[in-house]
C-alpha cells in the first residue's frame, strides 16, 4: 500500500472521531438542558396523540406524558377526544413521574379547576353571561364543564316547565353564576335567568306593537287550572279556560296541549301590567252562527241532558248549544221536579219549539216527541175539590218560574206561553168569579 492512500486513511479516522465525539457532546448538552420534573410542576405541552382512554402530550421532556381521561375534565367523559384534539396546546400539572419506568402522568383537569374559581367570583359579581356545553344529564337537572363542575338546576334551564332532559346533553347554554362555595366544590348556575332578562327587554317591545282584536299564531307554553299561556312571539298571553272552545271545558288539558301551534285573537291588552288576555274560541265559527242553518222550529233531534234546575232541564242539541226544557215540556204527566225523570248525561229526544240565535236561546220540549196518553174516563176524573190544591200550588210557583227563567240567557221568555196550561194563565182571574 502506498504512503498516499495511508494518509487518506488515516485522516479519514480522524474525522470519524471527531464527529463521534461531537455527537456525545450534543448529546450531553441535549440532556443537560431537559428541565428536571417534579411532582406537582406546571408544564406546557402539544397534544400528539388521542386515544379513547387517555391523551398523550409532547412537553419537550426525554419521553411523552400521559394524561388519563379522568384528568382531562371535571366531568365524566365516554372519550379523551370529547376534551382536546391533535395539536391543542395545553396547560399540565405533574401528577406522577417515574424516570426509571418512563411514565409520566399529567393533568389538565387541575389546572382547568384552579383557573376556573380564579374567575367564578368574579362571573358571580359582574353576573356575565358564560357559554357551557351539557356534560351529563341527572337527577334533578344538568351537569356543565367550566373549568369545575358546574350544577344547573332543573328550574333553571327553561322559562317554562321541562318534563324530559335527555336531548340537552351536548347543548350549548347560556348560564349566569347563581352560588359559589369552593370548599364544597360546588357551582350552581341558571340559564332562567339570562332568558328572563331577555324576556323582560323584548316584552314592553312586543306590547306596543300589538292591538286588542287581532288574530296572531302562538304556541302552548304550559297549562293550569284556569287556562293556558301561549307564546305569541317572545310574549306569553292568557287564554282562560273559558275561553279555549265554545263548549264547556272542565280541564285545558281537554283542548291544547303543550307545544301546540294555536290561532288566537287578542282580547284585552293592558301596558301597564303588561298583561295579555286571549282567547282560541274567539278565531273560530261560533256554534251559534250554525243553529240557524243546520236547524229550525219544529225539528227533532237528540241531545243530552247538562243541568237541571227547579224549572226545567237544559239540554245540548250541539256542541255549544244549550235550550231549555221547561218542566211543563218535560212529559204529558204533571212533574213535581225534572229529576223525577231526567238525570244528567242522559240522551233524550226533544223538538225545536222555538230559536233565537240573536239571543242565543232556544225551546225545547221532550213531551212533543212522544204521543200523549189517552184522555182518562170522565167517571175517573177527579172532583174539583182534590183538583184545586194543584192549581193553587202551581199559581204560587209560577212567578218564582217566571223569575228563574229570566235570568236564564238559555230561555226566551217570547215562549213561555208554550210551557204554561190554561188553568195557569187564567186561574187567577177565574178565582175572582169564584169569590
Amino acid at each position: 500500500m502506498s504512503d498516499e492512500v495511508k494518509v487518506e486513511d488515516q485522516a479519514q479516522e480522524v474525522q470519524e472521531v471527531q464527529e463521534t465525539a461531537v455527537s456525545q457532546a450534543e448529546a450531553e448538552l441535549a440532556l443537560n438542558n431537559v428541565a428536571v420534573l417534579k411532582k406537582g410542576a406546571i408544564v406546557k405541552g402539544k397534544i400528539v396523540k388521542v386515544d379513547a382512554d387517555q391523551a398523550f402530550v409532547d412537553i419537550g421532556y426525554k419521553y411523552d406524558g400521559v394524561i388519563p381521561v379522568r384528568e382531562l375534565s371535571s366531568t365524566a367523559l365516554e372519550n379523551a377526544g370529547q376534551a382536546v384534539q391533535i395539536g391543542q396546546e395545553v396547560e399540565l400539572k405533574v401528577v406522577t413521574i417515574n424516570d426509571a419506568k418512563e411514565t409520566l402522568v399529567l393533568s389538565k383537569r387541575v389546572i382547568d379547576n384552579e383557573k376556573a374559581w380564579e374567575t367564578l367570583q368574579t362571573q358571580l359579581d359582574s353576573k356575565e353571561i358564560l357559554e357551557a356545553t351539557v356534560a351529563e344529564v341527572v337527577k334533578g337537572g344538568l351537569v356543565v364543564d367550566i373549568g369545575v363542575r358546574g350544577f344547573v338546576p332543573a328550574s333553571m334551564v327553561e322559562r317554562q316547565f321541562v318534563e324530559d332532559f335527555s336531548s340537552y346533553k351536548g347543548r350549548t347554554l347560556r348560564l349566569r353564576v347563581k352560588e359559589i362555595d369552593r370548599e364544597k366544590n360546588k357551582v350552581i348556575l341558571s340559564q332562567k335567568d339570562v332568558l328572563d332578562e331577555e324576556y323582560e327587554v323584548n316584552k314592553k317591545k312586543i306590547i306596543e306593537g300589538l292591538q286588542v282584536g287581532q288574530v296572531l299564531d302562538g304556541t302552548v307554553q304550559r297549562l293550569t287550572q284556569f287556562g293556558a299561556f301561549i307564546d305569541i312571539g317572545g310574549i306569553d298571553g292568557l287564554v282562560h279556560i273559558s275561553e279555549l272552545a265554545w263548549e264547556h271545558v272542565e280541564k285545558a288539558s281537554d283542548v291544547v296541549k303543550e307545544g301546540d301551534q294555536v290561532k288566537v285573537q287578542i282580547l284585552k291588552l293592558d301596558p301597564t301590567t303588561e298583561k295579555i288576555s286571549l282567547s282560541i274560541k274567539a278565531t273560530q265559527e261560533g256554534p251559534w252562527s250554525k243553529v240557524e242553518r243546520e236547524f229550525k222550529a219544529g225539528d227533532i233531534v237528540t241531545g243530552t241532558v247538562k243541568r237541571l234546575a227547579a224549572f226545567g232541564a237544559f239540554v245540548e242539541v250541539a256542541p255549544g248549544v244549550e235550550g231549555l226544557v221547561h218542566i211543563s215540556q218535560i212529559a204529558h204527566r204533571h212533574v213535581a221536579t225534572p229529576q223525577e225523570v231526567l238525570k244528567e248525561g242522559q240522551e233524550v229526544q226533544v223538538k225545536i219549539l222555538e230559536i233565537n240565535p240573536s239571543e242565543k236561546r232556544v225551546s225545547l220540549s221532550i213531551k212533543e216527541t212522544e204521543e200523549a196518553p189517552e184522555a182518562p174516563a170522565a167517571s175517573a176524573a177527579k172532583p174539583e175539590r182534590e183538583r184545586q190544591p194543584r192549581g193553587d200550588r202551581d199559581r204560587g210557583n209560577s212567578a218564582s218560574h217566571q223569575k228563574e227563567i229570566a235570568g236564564n240567557e238559555n230561555v226566551s221568555l217570547s215562549n213561555q206561553g208554550l210551557s204554561f196550561t190554561l188553568a195557569e194563565r187564567f186561574g187567577d182571574k177565574l178565582s175572582k168569579f169564584n169569590k
